[in-house]
């Protein structure tokens, strides 16, 4: 199967702080005390307050009450908490899953604006304890004839964005995004085979978004959405694999907390024409994200299963760790074990561990 090129423009949505509206406008010489906050946002937030533009709409400020910079021109600090309770309207913040895909009416930021989706990252150093130097499927045309050589440590990395294209697709409900993930496998160390690219996928998709409002045993339903992926290698017999699928997206959240749930329906394939007729029953039917964040550091859970019995049952999982190191540069490392790591290991168990940093935070 070919991949599909997909170009999207770029632009990403900051939440910022409103300070309290009762507050007088300083000194012209206090703006200088601006300068020694660390925080974008903050530091900015502090120069709205020394110009007077402090009732600026919620779509362009809004306010974490846990993050929120003191009022640093008040005696009492206790002021910013006042005002911010005060001003519920301005101050309101927006919620995890709200900051990713604008789901609330005060969240939206029209069409054609980039944003990150899965995370993105370089990875120097990604090892794994079984290379499948032998790829092979249940199609005799896609089993490899001769073992290759290939090295245990390659470098990894990911592109991953997504734009919406159409606000409002049902009135105020419902928008569409479309996404573009890519991930490249590169045995950069393998001298002796000239470095090659060992695996890279494609993957394009589209998905229909809702804004869900309800609780479940403490927690808030914020997303549901249905969409169309494609995901191959983009290479000829017989390391050719792919699969399209429609995929269910579940969101909730909590203070701190994300859950996604995807479950999903391969689309069907002649056998004749199929890479990899068994897919589903390694690289599952279905697969469930969790993120928390804490202290400026976010820890991810993926786990995925077959959802079949005896021979047919396979996953796997992948814990993922991406911390602050400088400025907007991440640390990034993960963990994967189990089944499909990649398509061309779509059926390769193994366990693979990455180590280097991160572009963009997920959630």
């Amino acid at each position: 199967m070919k991949p599909h090129s997909v170009v999207l423009p770029l632009a990403l949505a900051v939440g910022l702080f409103t300070p309290p509206s009762h507050a007088q406008n300083p000194d012209p010489t206090d703006i200088r005390a601006c300068t020694a906050i660390e925080s974008d946002a903050q530091r900015l937030a502090c120069y709205d307050h020394s110009t007077g533009r402090v009732n600026l709409p919620v779509a362009q400020k809004r306010v974490d009450t846990a993050t929120a910079t003191p009022n640093i021109f008040s005696r009492d600090r206790k002021d910013t908490t006042a005002a911010v309770e005060a001003n519920t309207e301005v101050a309101r913040p927006l919620s995890l899953l709200d900051s990713r895909w604008e789901l609330s009416p005060e969240s939206k930021l029209g069409t054609f604006n980039i944003r990150g989706y899965k995370p993105v990252y370089v990875l120097p150093v990604f090892a794994t304890s079984d290379q499948n130097k032998q790829p092979h499927s249940p199609n005799p045309d896609n089993t490899v004839a001769q073992s290759e050589q290939l090295d245990n440590v390659e470098t990894k990395f990911q592109l991953s964005l997504k734009t919406k294209v159409w606000q409002g697709v049902f009135g105020d409900a419902g928008d569409v995004w479309v996404g573009y993930t890519q991930s490249s496998r590169w045995q950069v160390y393998n001298t002796a085979q000239s470095r090659p690219f060992r695996e890279t996928n494609y993957e394009p998709e589209a998905m229909l978004v809702f804004n869900t409002n309800y609780h479940l045993l403490g927690w808030d339903g914020r997303l549901l959405g249905i969409g169309v992926d494609h995901q191959s290698n983009g290479r000829g017999n017989p390391q050719s694999r792919g699969w399209n699928r429609v995929i269910a997206n579940i969101g909730f959240e909590r203070e701190g907390w994300t859950v996604m749930i995807r479950p999903w329906w391969r689309i069907p394939e002649a056998r004749s024409t199929n890479d990899n007729p068994d897919i589903s029953d390694y690289m599952g039917r279905g697969e469930i994200q969790i993120i928390r964040e804490w202290h400026g550091q976010e820890f991810g859970m993926m786990l995925r299963d077959s959802f079949r019995g005896g021979s047919r049952q396979h996953g796997a999982a992948k814990f993922s760790w991406s911390f602050p190191l400088a400025g907007n540069l991440r640390g990034y490392a993960e963990v994967f074990k189990g089944y499909g790591e990649s398509l061309i290991d779509y059926n390769h168990n193994a366990t693979y561990a990455g180590l280097g940093i991160s572009l963009l935070e997920w959630y």
